[in-house]
Parts: structure tokens; sequence; C-alpha cells
């Protein structure tokens, strides 16, 4: 009898103890919600000032950056494993000088792994200048070498550890802890996306596999499910079940059914984000499923451009495939591709411990051709002018060989090389430095987060004011960190 009593209603439908909750929460709900609405709370975050939900509209809807600027789309280029930049953009003759030798005794440094230290190697392949500025570039990636005019060489990175999984995450989100939105996820929530039908964020792994510390690399963190990268097969059909189970009208009833009722849950239940995410998540399932095909059908390009990028070759096949597909679907209004070149561990990526010469003759042998592929078919459609490229991994190499003798070489995060191309970038530029060596960056360095904000910069973000309130702090991207690299700006 008491619990039933307990349970009893008033006749405003609400049980004893939901009353009493709620006219002790309602005088201080009050004070709150008229602090909240003076701070503008609730427009920034979508809700009218009752605090209600306002008429939900795509979270992925185009939206005004900071300040004017040419991109409308990005394509970062993720070379897994940590390229060595002495082997590719950053020219060490002093390595050639003193082969064979040991560090000098003032380098202090952690090397990481307990691997053993051998002594100075020089850069595997010859390095030659290409283009007017004559920009100094490996025979590793000799066909980008005819685009050395169009990138701007950032020389003297750093960054915060030497494990791939947190080197990864961090150069993906801005931290070496997992649990934040990545550089994708940051750009779809402050522009949105120009193309309603296809996702804002797309990632292509590579068909070894993904990162090892996976899905934290694109993951949206505390915000919204919307904004997390949406990832595409790199082989086969990009995306699988594009095609429904039942037929098209039939599905669209069930849609519309489930969103209404999702609908009224979320006026009663205000904040939900996650369930708005869901909501407009099977709404672009929905509509991908009319315009994905089209988008990453390469029959439709000619055997010239299939040519120009390697699809169908025996090492670039795959990188070339999903080049092409970056560039389609930045054509198609996509805010921000990835594609990632290296997958599952050790010498399936960049990661040349055993010999640089062969490790990066096959991974950069995959990706120069459609790379330089990419920049010329970006100039030629006009894009290039409105699509920032980027390239880079998680750290470098060290300057000696791994053990005495061996042909590899270490990771190395004391200094290492990433360049950027296309709109908004000063191509045939140089950046900051490294050692004699190629150890330490000691001139201009540029930490990750300056990395970042210089990429944010670009798309038209002040990056200290592109913020997402959580926890009671207003989060970003570099932080409390970064400073814009002007010195590579057009």
């Amino acid at each position: 009898m008491a619990k039933q009593a307990n349970e009893r209603q008033f006749p405003c439908g609400k049980t004893r103890r939901e009353a009493i909750w709620e006219m002790g929460g309602g005088v201080t709900g009050l004070a709150l919600l008229s602090m909240l609405s003076a701070d503008g709370f609730f427009a920034k975050h979508g809700y009218a000032d009752s605090g209600k939900p306002n008429t939900p509209k795509s979270p992925l809807a185009p939206r005004p950056s900071h300040f004017p600027s040419p991109v409308k789309s990005v394509i970062f280029l993720t070379m897994n494993g940590g390229p060595s930049h002495i082997d590719t953009f950053d020219y060490k003759p002093s390595l050639a000088k003193y082969a064979g030798q040991e560090l000098p005794a003032s380098f202090q440094y952690t090397n990481s792994g307990g691997r053993k230290k051998g002594f100075l190697m020089p850069g595997v392949r010859p390095f030659r200048p290409g283009g007017k500025s004559g920009l100094m570039i490996s025979d590793f990636y000799p066909r980008l070498r005819e685009h050395a005019d169009k990138i701007a060489l950032i020389r003297s990175c750093h960054t915060d550890s030497h494990a791939h999984g947190s080197a990864l995450v961090a150069l993906n989100t801005g931290s070496t802890f997992i649990g934040r939105p990545a550089l994708g996820s940051w750009a779809v929530y402050g522009l949105g996306t120009l193309n309603q039908n296809l996702p804002g964020y797309v990632v292509i792994l590579d068909k070894r596999g993904g990162p090892i510390s996976g899905q934290p690399n694109w993951g949206a963190g505390f915000m919204p499910a919307t904004y997390q990268g949406t990832l595409f097969r790199p082989m086969g059909d990009p995306v699988l079940d594009l095609h429904g189970a039942v037929n098209a009208k039939n599905q669209r009833d069930e849609l519309d059914l489930l969103e209404k009722i999702n609908h009224e849950h979320l006026q009663n239940h205000a904040g939900a984000e996650e369930l708005l995410s869901r909501i407009h998540t099977y709404e672009l399932a929905y509509r991908m499923q009319a315009e994905v095909p089209e988008a990453v059908d390469l029959g439709k390009e000619d055997s010239k451009t299939l040519d120009m990028y390697g699809v169908g070759g025996a090492l670039t096949g795959e990188f070339g495939r999903n080049c092409l597909i970056a560039r389609r679907l930045v054509e198609r209004g996509v805010r921000f591709v990835q594609l990632y070149s290296g997958g599952g561990h050790l010498e399936e990526t960049w990661d040349a411990h055993e010999s640089v010469e062969k490790n990066h003759g096959r991974h950069a042998g995959e990706t120069d051709q459609p790379i330089a592929a990419l920049l010329t078919d970006l100039e030629r459609r006009g894009l290039l002018n409105s699509t920032l490229v980027i390239w880079g991994g998680e750290f470098g190499r060290m300057p000696f060989s791994e053990g005495a003798g061996a042909p590899g070489r270490n990771h190395n995060p004391y200094g290492f090389t990433t360049w950027m191309a296309g709109a908004g970038v000063k191509g045939g530029t140089s950046y900051g430095e490294t050692d004699e060596f190629g150890f330490f960056a000691t001139v201009d360095k540029a930490h990750l987060h300056d990395i970042h904000a210089t990429i944010l910069h670009l798309m038209g973000f002040d990056h200290k004011a592109l913020s997402y309130f959580y926890q009671g702090r207003d989060e970003r991207l570099t932080d409390v960190y970064g400073k814009v690299i002007k010195q590579v700006l057009a």
C-alpha cells in the first residue's frame, strides 16, 4: 500500500517525487535560464531563449567562417608510420660528410623503444632542385618534385610522442590523449559542408589496415557524432549496402515515421544531441544511396585521367584510385577528405626500421605518381584555388642508422617535415630548419598546434575563437597553444 501511495499521481500528471524535485529545481533553474540566455548560450547551441530546441536544421548545413577564405575543401594525405624527412624533403649534406660517425655527444634525446643507435647515415636517394623555386626534393618523389612551386615545406615540425598510436592521435586531434575531435570534425563543425547528400568528412584507409590507434583518429570526440569521419573502403565498393532492402517509398515512409517519433521525444528532452545526430545520420544515409554511387564511379573518368593517377597499376593502383575519388568528392562539395598511405604496423606502413630504401621505395612509389596527378588534376579543373592539400606523418626519422650497419631509421619526434599546397598557400617556399643533421627543429620551430592553427586560418578561422563548449570549458583544437605560420600564406 505504501508503494502505491508513493507512486500516486498528482492532477498535473506528475508523481509526488517528480513534483517535489521540480519545485526544488525550479527557482535555480529560472535563474540559470536567465543567465545562459543573456550570455547567448542557447542561440549558440541551436535553442530558443526558452531552452526548447529550435526547429532542427542539418548540423552539416554550410556556415560562414570567421573571415573570407578561398578554401572550400581539404584533402589530407596522411603518411601513416612516420616518413623520413631527411630522405624526402629535408636535404642534409652534412649526413654524407659525417657518414659512419657517431652523433655528437651534445645531442641529448630519448631513443624510443629501447632500439640501438647506429651511425650517421646520409639520405638514401639523391636530392635535386625542383621548379623555379629550386626546392630540394629527393628521388623518392620525382614526379611530385615537378610541382615544387606549388608546395610550401614546413621543415621544422615537432610533436610530443615517439609512439605511433599517440603521435597519430596528436596529428589528427592535437592531443596524445584519445577522446578529442579530429581535425576533419572541427572543419565540418565550423563550416558545415556544401553537399547535404554526401558526408562532410570522409576517411579512406589503406587496404593493409588502419592506424593502430583506430577510430579516435577520425572520431568526433565530445562533439555530436554527426561530425565524425565516414569510412570509405579502400578497395571495391567504397560504401556497402547502399541499396535498401525495401522499395524507396516504403523506406521513405519508415524514415518519416521514425523521424516523427524521434522529434516528439526530442521536444521533451532538450539537449539530446546524440538523438539529433542520429536523426540526421538516418537522413544522410538515405540520401547517400542516390549520390554516393555516382560520386565514386571511376568509370565516368577517361582513360588518360585513370592512367595519370596510376589507377590499375600494380604499385599505384590503390592510392591512385583513392586520390581520384578524393578529387571527385571535393568536386561535389565534400568538406574534408583524408587518405591514408600505409596500414597495419611496421613495414606495412612508413615505419622504416629495417631499410629506408626498401620501405620508402615501396610507399613513396605507391604515392608519388597519384599525388602529382592529384595536384595536376585539381589545377586543370580550377579546384586547386579552392582546395587545401596537406601531406604529413606523425613524426620523422632519426639521422643515424638503427644499429651498426643497419639501413633503417628509428622514430624522430624532434624534427620533421609537413607540406601544404593549393588554396591560400604560398608555393615554392620553405619555412623553418632542423639542425645540420636533421635531428632537432632549431629555426622557426613549428609544433603540431602551429600546423593546426595554420590549417584553420587557411580555412577562414581564428583558431582561438573556433571552440566547442564541453564540461564547463570552451574547448578548441589547439587547446591554449598554437600560432599561425604566416610565412606559408599566399
